[in-house]
């Protein structure tokens, strides 16, 4: 009988597999072999595993065009941020269809779990999680970031550490003001990184995918409009799957571990359900077949793929290029994701009109004028807290990735 962690990869990589030649990789016209991260969400219930969310992707959007976003824009498409999101997709979806009646879902439930404070009152979310439900995270490469530094060290013609610059070293810190980017300075291990890894990308504030995976252990897999409805306390990572050639166990320890840059926060609980929660790791002898690896074994000449896909068990299939749907113009309001901002909230408001009069709270949250006053709303206020615990404790020197927060669902169309 297969592994578990093996049948965890296999859930995401059949999934994969049904998507059409166009959300894939492909072979240039010049003989180039592309490659591309694969990451999915699967759900175990009964002893089955099934794949919720799945995406490829490997870019994000640079700082400077987030003010044009607009919300529609995804500022991070890179594979394990781009699951997540489509996951959270997924979640909306559910609960929207228990609330029209359209369906029944095997992995939500309205019962209510915890209570989350709004000020003077308490409100009960609405759906949560089944509680007979485990969710893993399969990653065909390492994440990003500091989980991933001692394989990058190991690719590089020489092994040993980058030298400090004078500028890092003066600020008595491992983790400089604007946080180093990408693959820099190997010798300082255990800090928060910018996306991309290349020097020579135009400049993101977006944090390395092992930073945001590290954060989701406290916050849950949920998103800020998400955790409006669903009950974080089981929707946290239960197990991570890599290739066995993808595992560094001294990256993994220290970036996402109670052992390593997370142990200040060991034991944390914080109200409505939320904990610091630190998965397991288990790896798998597959290989998925648009790899880096299994493609460099195949062809000399090999490029990253500009193509992301999302898919979810509820319907999303898309195939994105610079943050919009293939074939659309940037950031008009027709090319937004499924899984953009935009389309998130406007999904999100559908929900909560559904919803009884007992939730009043959650649809007016969502009816606010701006996506910043949602996500700066009383009801997110507990989840703001744990954010800011972790990001003062444990992932120091994180900079809020600010630009594509003031827009209204009118402002495009």
């Amino acid at each position: 009988m297969a592994s578990r962690a093996n049948r965890i990869a296999l859930a995401v990589l059949n999934e994969f597999n049904k998507l059409p030649a166009k959300r894939k990789p492909l072979v240039r016209d010049n003989g180039m072999h592309e490659w591309v991260p694969l990451s999915g969400i699967v759900a175990e219930r009964d002893g089955n595993f099934q794949c919720l969310a799945l995406a490829t992707g490997m870019k994000c959007l640079p700082a400077s065009k987030l003010p044009d976003s607009h919300g529609v824009g995804i500022h991070d498409w890179h594979a394990e941020v781009l699951a997540i999101r489509t996951f959270n997709r997924f979640l909306l979806d559910e609960c929207h269809n228990l609330t029209s009646g359209e369906s029944q879902t095997k992995y939500i439930s309205p019962v209510r779990c915890s209570p989350l404070s709004t000020g003077e009152t308490v409100n009960q979310l609405p759906f949560s999680i089944g509680s007979d439900v485990k969710l893993h995270m399969y990653c065909s490469e390492a994440p990003c970031g500091d989980a991933s530094m001692e394989l990058t060290m190991a690719a590089q013609e020489s092994a040993a550490p980058w030298d400090v610059p004078n500028a890092v070293e003066s600020t008595g810190s491992h983790n400089p003001v604007g946080s180093l980017p990408g693959r820099e300075y190997f010798s300082l291990l255990g800090i928060v990184r910018r996306k991309p890894a290349r020097g020579d990308a135009p400049p993101t504030l977006s944090k390395s995918c092992s930073d945001k995976i590290s954060l989701k252990q406290c916050t849950s897999l949920l998103s800020s409009t998400t955790s409006l409805f669903i009950d974080p306390l089981n929707a946290y990572i239960d197990t991570m799957v890599l290739p066995q050639s993808q595992f560094s166990e001294s990256g993994c320890r220290r970036a996402f571990s109670s052992h390593g840059r997370m142990k200040a926060l060991d034991g944390t609980h914080w109200p409505g359900g939320y904990s610091f929660k630190p998965f397991k790791i288990e790896t798998t002898d597959l290989e998925f077949a648009f790899s880096k690896k299994t493609v460099s074994e195949k062809s000399s000449k090999v490029s990253a793929s500009n193509l992301a896909a999302a898919w979810s068990l509820s319907g999303v299939e898309e195939t994105i290029i610079g943050g919009v749907i293939q074939g659309r113009k940037p950031f008009d309001a027709r090319g937004a994701s499924q899984v953009s901002r935009r389309e998130m909230w406007l999904k999100a408001r559908s929900l909560a009109s559904n919803l009884e009069a007992g939730h009043a709270s959650i649809n007016q949250t969502l009816q606010l004028p701006t996506y910043r006053e949602v996500k700066e709303s009383s009801l997110l206020a507990v989840r703001r807290k744990v954010k800011q615990d972790v990001q003062n404790k444990a992932l120091t020197g994180w900079h809020k990735n600010d630009g594509d927060s003031d827009f209204t669902i009118n402002q495009i169309q």
